[in-house]
Parts: C-alpha cells; structure tokens; sequence
C-alpha cells in the first residue's frame, strides 16, 4: 500500500506542479498580450497621422469634385444669360442702324437699275447707228441681218427687264 501511497502522491505533485507551470504560462502569456496591448497603444500617433493623412485626401477630394460641380452649375448660369441677352427685344437704336444700311442697298440698287437702263440705251444707240454702216456697204457680225423672231424675242426681253427696274418702288423714304 505504500507503493500505492506513493503512487498517487507522486501523481497528485505532478499533477499539481502542471497546474502550477499552467498558471505560470498564463501569467506570462497575460503579460506578453498586455505589453503587445502597450505597445500598440504607443501608436496612436502614428495610426492617428494615418488617419488625417486619409482624411485629407477626401477632403481635397471633396473640394474638387465641388468646384467642377459649382463649375459646371456657373457655366449653365453664364449660357442661360447670354441666351437670355441674345432674344432680347429690339431696341429703337438697333432699328434705325438696320433703316440705314437698308436705304444705302436701296440707294446702291437704285445706281445700278440706272446703269443698266443707260447702257440697254446706249445699246439701241448702237443699233440705230448700224444701218448707217449697211449703207456704206461694211457687214459685220454685230450688224448682220437676224431672223425676226429672234430679235422680236430680245426686244422683248429687255424690255421686260428695264421694265422691272423702273417699277421696283424705293424703300429709302420709309417711316423709321
């Protein structure tokens, strides 16, 4: 029995020495997950700068993404305006501008019209003077002699087109 006294004793040390060592080790672990604790509690500076340096970027972000938007937002406004500018009514003086441009093209229209009455006259002056050449006994191409129809038709058609000059009425004593 003593053997067995032993036995168990021997067995009751040991087992009470590993429950000793088991709480050792947990002492010591306690103690390393504390100073990793510690230690990462020193940080807080630097996780800190992490953080504004984080917080910064977003802002500068931020602050572009609302100066386009504020861009944009501004450049709609400007377009409205000048949209707004341009259907603006007439105003009495932009009128009497386009009075006077309007009367110099019809005083200019007015030169030309008689140009081209004096230069069809001085046409048919041509062409009288011919059969004073005809008579001499000189033919040309200009004064031969042309079918009838023909020339009927030309008359005519100058005629037509002095015609339209004179009765074109003139704009230049309009009401401004």
């Amino acid at each position: 029995m003593s053997d067995d006294k032993t036995k168990v004793t021997d067995k009751a040390s040991e087992i009470a020495k590993n429950i000793w060592l088991a709480g050792v080790g947990a002492y010591g672990k306690a103690v390393e997950e504390a100073q990793g604790r510690l230690e990462k509690a020193m940080e807080p500076p630097k996780l800190f700068r992490d953080l504004v340096k984080a917080g910064t970027a977003l802002e500068e972000e931020a602050r572009d993404t609302t100066a386009s938007a504020r861009h944009s937002v501004e450049e709609r406004i400007n377009r409205v305006r000048e949209n707004f500018h341009n259907q603006r009514p007439a105003r009495i003086e932009d009128l009497t501008a386009l009075h006077k441009k309007v009367d110099h093209l019809t005083r200019k229209v007015d030169k030309l019209s008689k140009a081209l009455t004096a230069q069809s006259a001085a046409k048919k002056a041509k062409l009288v003077a011919t059969p004073a050449r005809r008579a001499a006994g000189t033919r040309t191409s200009a004064n031969k002699p042309k079918s009838p129809p023909a020339k009927a038709a030309r008359k005519t058609a100058t005629t037509a087109k002095t015609t339209a000059f004179k009765k074109a009425p003139t704009p230049s004593k309009r009401k401004a």
